[in-house]
């Protein structure tokens, strides 16, 4: 049904209405309809249909560049009118070609596996040149093949490798028993009975004992590091932590009709952690030498590193990380002595972004290092002296963020970096490719293109492929110089032409001032192919509001997509980066600070009101936002403390307390020891302040995010008598919810934004139905 409130006429004055007005209404109603036909059976079919072509139509836009070790060539893969083509490219001699005859293979490959292999939709993406690229090797219905180019009979090397998925949150054993042999292969060390212990290569009963104080409770880690001229040997002694189990229930298992009951070590804010302190062995004395630990912080440890020898085998280093994310440090102890100094200490009144933004390489074996820091306010590099750990000159400097360091050049005393914000005129997320001198001169931008760049470097860093675009531009593939970013070769430019054919319009960019009146938001906005600006049209935004990145996509293979199909159902969808994210100025990222809660939403009202000034198509009466992790915390969030604004939300996997999620993620944006900031940001704790439509989503097999957490939002709607939607997907991991979830996630925003009901789901396999 559609609600008056939305029509575009004035209720009529006074208590009798006469039956001309009554005409006039009913006109003005039926017309509204017809102007309103959105969330229709219709727009679910488009959406699909735009799915497919987006994922299909794109031509010559290839993605991920394999360079062969020690060779100048690299290969990739495309797609094209006809389908996947393997590409070769040999960057000295400038050429491009077939990497092999996919005709052939497909030949050999359909007799190999008894059924037929279209030649260009062969069931692999990755290759492996072998025998100095006379072979190739690939991976096939779960069977490893080698294919030689001069005959393309294939040769079965055995079932496929299947690679593990180790739970995210395993942080691995400090225990075990594997020897490790030293440098010059004469001694082998070793952990017996928590304690470390060396014996001779040659005479394995030549065995001797070199620490006496290991237990159950205080241990000998199994990492253990020989100084490079076999002469020492250090470790760290651990005092282990409490697990903290997690449960989860699989209801409905695949293998048999019993749930299962499965169990992960997961830490959360609060626990107690692993304390880690390093010592020292000299192996021709037999000896253990005394560590002073007070450097150490044991007790305030987050985490320490495993020793990392110098090259001259005189020192070895540690990197401290202090609970609470405001102090780390880079400490060296000497390997005769053992005694400790600092290195690099370097401190924050909020956080340290170690995860995201923490870099370090010794150069010259430690006379020098290069450190990121984020001390002027924005994150850029720094040069220390070795030997007295004071600064020596700061290698970049302004107003833009270095991301990520590619390459550190000792010879040339140049770097390779990415960085973003340099550019005038451009979005401040857009990465460009630099070089600069360790003196912080010469800095040289290798790519200058108005676009995200992305960089695939050679072995010997000479050359990189620099695939280029932007929401709204069609990538383009080309090789460079890495030393002056000139264009050695053109690869490809996509064609993107279908994609307008079927409707497609490209997202648009905009942006507005933020909370603070000053500071750019960078967002983008998505509209339905069939867009009519003179039509209203509610607004949903996709959030997600980590502070250890920035998420509005900045790539045209990127996924804008999605918003797409959703805003096919009669929505403008947004995606905002608001303050407290990451890739901008300290200040901007610090927003988030023991505020999770904030999540950037007074930077994205302002944003979305500025859009709808600008555009009155926006109707920011029906505002919806969904999201999912961290995104899931703020969609709901965005009911509870923002209801004024957001009316409708589906939330997925979220985090809603931030003591119930994982340790690292919440100690470094919330603070340690767990402060009232956690309670505030909580929404189980104000869930009493719901207002407007919930879906809440949740796989039951959920080990990212404790399974719990949703659980206790649901019990806490429950006793404040809230109405809510709930979906629980058995068997599902950490996800948005699948199809199904993404299905019903549709319809609650049609049911509930549009005013209408959803069409009737339709079952495509009957027979699949009937199982």
């Amino acid at each position: 049904m559609f609600h008056f409130p939305y029509l575009p006429f004035a209720k009529p004055s006074g208590h009798n209405v006469t039956l001309k007005q009554l005409l006039v209404c009913a006109i003005v109603l039926l017309s509204s309809a017809q102007l309103r036909a959105q969330g229709t059976k219709a727009d679910y079919e488009r959406a699909e249909k735009l799915k497919v072509a987006m994922n299909t139509k794109v031509y010559y836009a290839p993605t991920r560049f394999n360079w062969q070790e020690g060779k100048e060539s690299f290969w990739y893969v495309r797609q094209t009118p006809k389908g996947k083509e393997f590409m070769l490219v040999n960057a000295r001699k400038r050429s491009k070609k077939p990497a092999f005859d996919q005709q052939k293979l497909a030949k050999e490959l359909s007799s190999a596996l008894g059924k037929p292999v279209e030649a260009y939709n062969l069931p692999f993406t990755e290759i492996t040149f072998v025998e100095d690229g006379k072979a190739l090797e690939f991976t096939a219905e779960g069977t490893k093949w080698r294919s030689p180019l001069n005959s393309y009979k294939q040769q079965n090397l055995g079932k496929a490798e299947e690679r593990s998925n180790r739970y995210w949150g395993d942080r691995g054993s400090d225990q075990g028993n594997k020897p490790v042999p030293s440098p010059d292969k004469q001694w082998e060390a070793f952990i017996k009975n928590h304690n470390v212990y060396i014996r001779s290569v040659k005479d394995k009963k030549e065995e001797y004992q070199l620490s006496f104080d290991g237990s159950a409770g205080e241990y000998y880690s199994s990492y253990l590091e020989w100084s490079p001229d076999s002469k020492k040997l250090a470790t760290n002694r651990v005092r282990p932590n409490k697990e903290h189990l997690v449960y989860l229930i699989e209801s409905s298992p695949l293998d048999q009709l019993q749930p299962k009951l499965h169990s992960r070590n997961y830490l959360k804010p609060g626990d107690a952690l692993p304390q880690r302190a390093p010592q020292l062995f000299l192996v021709e004395e037999k000896r253990q030498v005394p560590v002073d630990p007070a450097l150490f912080g044991v007790g305030m440890q987050y985490d320490l590193s495993n020793p990392s020898w110098r090259k001259n085998g005189q020192a070895f280093t540690v990197e401290y990380n202090q609970r609470g994310h405001q102090a780390y440090k880079v400490l060296e102890v000497d390997a005769l002595t053992g005694k400790v100094r600092d290195l690099i200490k370097e401190e924050s009144k909020t956080f340290i972004d170690y995860s995201g933004k923490r870099f370090r390489q010794d150069v010259g074996d430690g006379k020098e290092i290069i450190w990121a820091s984020e001390r002027d306010g924005w994150n850029h590099l720094y040069l220390y002296d070795g030997a007295t750990g004071n600064v020596k000159n700061q290698i970049t400097k302004g107003d833009w963020v270095v991301r990520r360091v590619i390459h550190v050049d000792e010879k040339d005393r140049s770097i390779l970096f990415e960085g973003s914000g340099r550019e005038a005129g451009q979005d401040p997320y857009l990465v460009q490719y630099y070089r600069v001198n360790f003196d912080g001169s010469g800095l040289t931008a290798l790519t200058k293109e108005d676009a995200h760049h992305t960089g695939t470097f050679s072995s010997d860093f000479k050359y990189f492929v620099d695939n280029y675009s932007r929401v709204d531009s069609p990538p383009v593939t080309v090789l460079r110089s890495a030393t002056d970013g000139k264009v050695v070769m053109e690869l490809e430019k996509a064609d993107a032409a279908e994609l307008p054919k079927a409707g497609w319009k490209a997202p648009e960019v905009f942006t507005a001032k933020g909370r603070d009146g000053q500071t750019e938001i960078w967002g983008i906005v998505v509209r339905p192919t069939n867009f009519d600006p003179a039509k209203n049209y509610p607004v949903i935004e996709y959030i997600y509001a980590g502070p250890h990145s920035a998420f509005v996509p900045k790539t045209f293979n990127s996924g804008a997509r999605h918003m797409q199909e959703l805003a096919e159902l009669g929505f403008v969808v947004v995606q905002i980066d608001g303050m407290g994210t990451s890739n901008r100025s300290k200040a901007f990222q610090d927003v988030a600070w023991k505020n999770i809660k904030d999540a950037g939403f007074p930077d994205r009202i302002a944003w979305m009101k500025a859009a709808a000034q600008k555009y009155p198509s926006l109707d920011l009466t029906r505002v919806g936002i969904f999201g999912t992790s961290a995104g899931g915390q703020s969609s709901a969030g965005a009911l509870l403390f923002h209801p004024e604004f957001y009316k409708v939300a589906v939330s997925s996997a979220g985090c809603h307390d931030n003591r119930m999620d994982k340790i690292w993620w919440n100690e470094q944006w919330m603070g340690f020891p767990i402060g009232p900031e956690y309670a505030a940001s909580s929404n189980v704790v104000n869930a009493h302040k719901l207002q407007g439509k919930l879906m809440l989503i949740l796989g039951e097999m959920d080990d990212n995010v404790d399974p719990a957490s949703t659980l206790q939002l649901v019990d806490a709607l429950i006793k404040a008598n809230k109405n809510f939607d709930f979906l629980m997907v058995p068997g599902m991991g950490h996800s948005s919810g699948g199809d199904y979830g993404e299905h019903k996630r549709r319809d609650f925003f049609v049911k509930h934004l549009l005013g209408i009901d959803p069409p009737a789901w339709e079952i495509k396999n009957q027979e699949k139905a009937k199982s």
